[in-house]
């Protein structure tokens, strides 16, 4: 079944609503989409007549397992491109996720399985976040926020929590990047900011808000493997 650009944008918001909360209810949506509640309850039912929704008017709503099959491939192009702008083409990791968003619309399936081949099958995007295979199946890394990383620890950046531009163009300015390896020196109680040590560069401080945004892995730690499809 094929869907229109507008359908996909909805049901690939849906599914990262849904990572934050089990149930997304409609004011949430038009927030994330930055449109009216009416389109989209307009949008809901379509949806949910399409069996892609698990949907109760006023209660909230998920995605049923065939919306979440779908999501997943849509988050499967989007990142598998990001992927290929970045390593193949070379833009900057601040620079892919617009032309992602219009690449991930092309339907084709050899497109994307052929694409994935010649990439050699990449587990993560740029910016540290899992590609779901064909099966939608992801490989998760135990990794810590920032914040709650021990001091003295040295640690790999292998995530990020936003992909704004602004963010991270300012972590680029920091040579804070997917990789970079890093150690909490000192916490300051007046305002929670750190002072950290990237390899080959002094010590600098970050604010609270900055630190959220980074997640990492002890150089000593592991992978797990898991899926997120229901």
């Amino acid at each position: 079944m094929k869907f229109s650009v507008s359908e996909e944008n909805y049901i690939k918001s849906i599914y990262h609503l849904q990572q934050q909360g089990e149930v997304v209810s409609t004011n949430d949506l038009a927030s994330e989409l930055q449109t009216k509640a009416a389109s989209v309850t307009d949008m809901l039912k379509k949806l949910n007549g399409k069996n892609l929704l698990n949907y109760e008017r006023y209660q909230g709503f998920t995605l049923s397992d065939e919306g979440t099959k779908v999501a997943l491939s849509i988050v499967r192009k989007h990142r598998l491109w990001e992927y290929f702008l970045v390593h193949e083409l070379e833009f900057g990791w601040d620079e892919v996720h617009d032309i992602a968003e219009e690449l991930e619309h092309i339907s084709s399936p050899l497109l994307v399985e052929k694409l994935d081949s010649y990439l050699s099958h990449p587990k993560f995007d740029p910016h540290g976040d899992p590609i779901p295979d064909i099966n939608g199946k992801m490989e998760l890394r135990k990794q810590v926020n920032l914040i709650d990383l021990p001091l003295d620890v040295e640690a790999e950046v292998s995530a990020v929590g936003s992909q704004s531009t602004e963010l991270l163009e300012l972590l680029k300015h920091k040579n804070i990047g997917i990789g970079t390896v890093l150690t909490v020196l000192r916490k300051f109680t007046f305002d929670n900011s750190l002072e950290i040590k990237v390899r080959n560069f002094p010590p600098f401080s970050i604010s609270q808000q900055l630190a959220q945004t980074l997640f990492l892995k002890p150089l000593y730690g592991s992978t797990t493997v898991g899926s997120i499809s229901k």
